[in-house]
């Protein structure tokens, strides 16, 4: 009876190492996503100095007409001067689709324009996309445009930069 509690147990621990490796472990095709990011929509390290960036938009369904509530938006980059991802967030879309953050303007990659990693997930889908910044714009990918395309006019990303402050609208289909 031991030697089967012993086994049993032996096998809960194996299983909740398996469950925990695949929820951390899953596939994608970003570096960085953390599935146990805090939810919060202020990023930024310092808020007084340094150079921000902010991200707002609306995400709707499929059609690319309907605004989708309580979708998860999750959200990360690389840190200001590292290479490492510690600015991450999920955030949920409220009632009328709308989501919004602000955080410190990401780090780039070598020989790399700085980018914005999305995952973002309803009970019925979930996908991958980002975000591109240059100096003079905000750029999405051929993925996200044909994953998007539903959107028409609402579908490029807008960016305005005054002083050090950025400001893009980017909106999604789910």
């Amino acid at each position: 009876m031991r030697n089967s509690a012993m086994a049993a147990s032996g096998l809960a621990f194996l299983s909740s190492i398996t469950t925990l490796h695949a929820l951390t472990s899953s596939p994608t095709p970003f570096e960085g996503y953390n599935p146990y990011a805090e939810s919060k929509t202020d990023l930024r390290t310092s808020t007084l100095f340094g150079k921000h960036l902010s991200v707002s938009g609306k995400v709707y369904d499929p059609s690319g007409n309907i605004p989708q509530s309580n979708v998860l938006v999750e959200i990360w980059h690389l840190s200001p001067n590292s290479k490492k991802y510690r600015h991450r967030t999920k955030i949920r879309t409220d009632e009328n689709g709308d989501y919004n953050f602000i955080t410190d303007y990401p780090n780039n990659e070598e020989a790399k324009l700085p980018k914005v990693f999305f995952k973002l997930s309803s009970n019925n889908d979930s996908y991958f996309t980002e975000l591109i910044l240059t100096d003079t714009g905000a750029n999405i990918t051929g993925e996200h445009f044909a994953r998007n395309k539903n959107l028409g006019k609402k579908l490029l990303p807008q960016k305005e930069t005054i002083l050090n402050q950025s400001k893009v609208k980017l909106n999604f289909t789910l």
